[in-house]
């Protein structure tokens, strides 16, 4: 699209987006625009000004001195210097002098002199005038007022003359010095709005109005920034326009998709506590028939039964702990410090029944490590974290014809316990690894959803502590990094680790 194109209007049976108040004309970008424009063209005018009314005054006056020379011929031209009075009168007024002298060797003569007896006010030698005291002389000119008389000296070309002075008043000098002046302020008026009219409408045109565009469309994406409609059609400029144009482009698109997901994740949300509300209903019942269970006089029954009630009771709890906490958080983790094999032997236990009989499940971890967490949320990391290896490890065994073993172990590193699960399956692959730990991002498998890893990773964060994928030859390899407590919270700690 052209930078010239007209705002985006709003889509029809669409009222038009409640715009900020606009800013009055005056304090609009375009007016400030303008007025810097003509005030800077002006501030040059000013710094022309100055050098062109010192020289404006030495011309005028090296003008004079000219006359004056011219004068000084024709009277020593004349037999004997005799000149009369009304001749005399006539070329001093050509010179625009009251007196004309000048120096010959050792001599200085009086060409021309006045009738009447004068005082002089000012000397200026323009012979050895520099720049900035030809500056000072011309202002000094402009404000000293009418009437002022002068002496002026200045170089001769005649090779027997060594300089000319002449006399005059300085009243007309300064009288052309200012109306030079007000011929050069109309000029620069002039001048600043032709240069202020063409500079304003070339920005307005390349700046203004792009900008002006760009924040047209931001009022109105954020009436509904999920309205992919609204995000801004860039123009195919490669300035820094078109350059800001794309940016905010992208930046709109990616906040459209961000929450149109958080828009189905909350929809989500509030389907799984409408499902939890009712599931917990059914686990409440089958937890009432399964308690019955243990009164069978049989070894087996008796064997699963308690992990059955036991698998009931974590899942009535989670359904619990969903509609009591019904966000997107989990709910803080109730730190305990116990002998992490036993909760390993339990989530392998949980995760055992749905595994193929050529997937294996080992608990290396040592009798004597122990771990300061959340017992249900630690169950909870390990077997999301075993059932993403089971899946993956079924459809490699089916595929490949072979075993499929996943091991767990664990260690303690100062106030650390690392918890390893691995597995001798496929891997994760490179185009999974950078979403790996989003939500319904970071899927390996067709149709997964990616929220085992996700949740994992919240709840290991939830303890100060991270889930990380390390790199291996072959299979998937997760360290599960849980730090003890910094201080300990007011429930103080377990008998049994007191005498440890």
């Amino acid at each position: 699209m052209d930078q010239r194109a007209e705002p985006e209007r709003p889509i029809e049976g669409e009222s038009a987006p409640a715009l900020a108040p606009r800013t009055g004309y005056l304090r609009g970008l375009s007016t400030k625009l303008l007025a810097l424009t003509i005030l800077f063209v002006m501030l040059g005018e000013v710094l022309i000004f100055v050098p062109s009314i010192a020289k404006f005054r030495i011309d005028w006056l090296q003008d004079r001195l000219s006359s004056a020379k011219i004068a000084s011929l024709v009277l020593e031209a004349a037999p004997d210097n005799m000149v009369p009075d009304s001749l005399r009168t006539q070329i001093l007024e050509s010179a625009g002098a009251v007196a004309v002298a000048f120096k010959r060797g050792e001599q200085r003569l009086l060409l021309l002199k006045p009738n009447t007896s004068i005082n002089v006010e000012k000397h200026f030698d323009l012979r050895t005038t520099s720049g900035m005291r030809a500056i000072m002389d011309a202002f000094d000119a402009l404000f000293a007022g009418n009437g002022r008389i002068i002496r002026v000296i200045g170089s001769n070309d005649m090779p027997d003359i060594e300089f000319m002075e002449i006399v005059l008043d300085e009243t007309p000098l300064r009288m052309a010095m200012i109306q030079f002046g007000f011929n050069i302020l109309a000029l620069s008026i002039v001048l600043s709005l032709l240069v202020a009219t063409s500079v304003f409408l070339s920005l307005n045109w390349v700046m203004v109005r792009p900008m002006r565009r760009i924040t047209m469309n931001m009022l109105r994406f954020s009436e509904n920034p999920e309205d992919a409609s609204r995000v801004i059609h860039p123009s195919m400029r490669q300035d820094e326009i078109g350059t800001a144009e794309r940016e905010l482009q992208n930046m709109q698109e990616e906040m459209v998709h961000m929450l149109q997901q958080k828009t189905r994740l909350a929809a989500l949300g509030l389907a799984v506590s409408k499902i939890s509300h009712d599931l917990r209903n059914m686990l409440a019942s089958a937890q009432l028939i399964s308690d019955r269970l243990i009164l069978i006089d049989d070894p087996t029954v008796k064997k699963f039964a308690p992990k059955l009630i036991m698998s009931l009771d974590r899942a009535i709890d989670f359904c619990a702990q969903t509609l009591k906490y019904g966000r997107a958080q989990e709910a803080p983790p109730r730190r305990d410090h116990f002998f992490l094999r036993m909760i390993v032997d339990d989530a392998i236990d949980a995760t055992a029944p749905q595994t193929s009989h050529k997937v294996v499940l080992f608990n290396d971890v040592p009798q004597d490590v122990k771990i300061d967490a959340d017992r249900e949320h630690i169950f909870r990391i390990l077997t999301n974290l075993m059932r993403n290896s089971v899946e993956a490890l079924q459809e490699h065994v089916a595929a490949n014809d072979t075993e499929g073993e996943i091991r767990l172990n664990a260690w303690r590193e100062d106030d650390t316990v690392t918890i390893e699960v691995r597995d001798n399956g496929p891997g994760v692959p490179e185009k999974a690894r950078a979403h790996l730990f989003e939500a319904f991002q970071g899927s390996v498998r067709a149709g997964g959803t990616g929220l085992g890893l996700a949740i994992a990773s919240e709840l290991a964060r939830a303890h100060g502590g991270k889930v990380e994928l390390k790199d291996r030859p072959q299979g998937a390899h997760f360290w599960v990094i849980i730090p003890d407590r910094s201080e300990e919270s007011s429930d103080g700690r377990r008998g049994e680790l007191e005498m440890a």
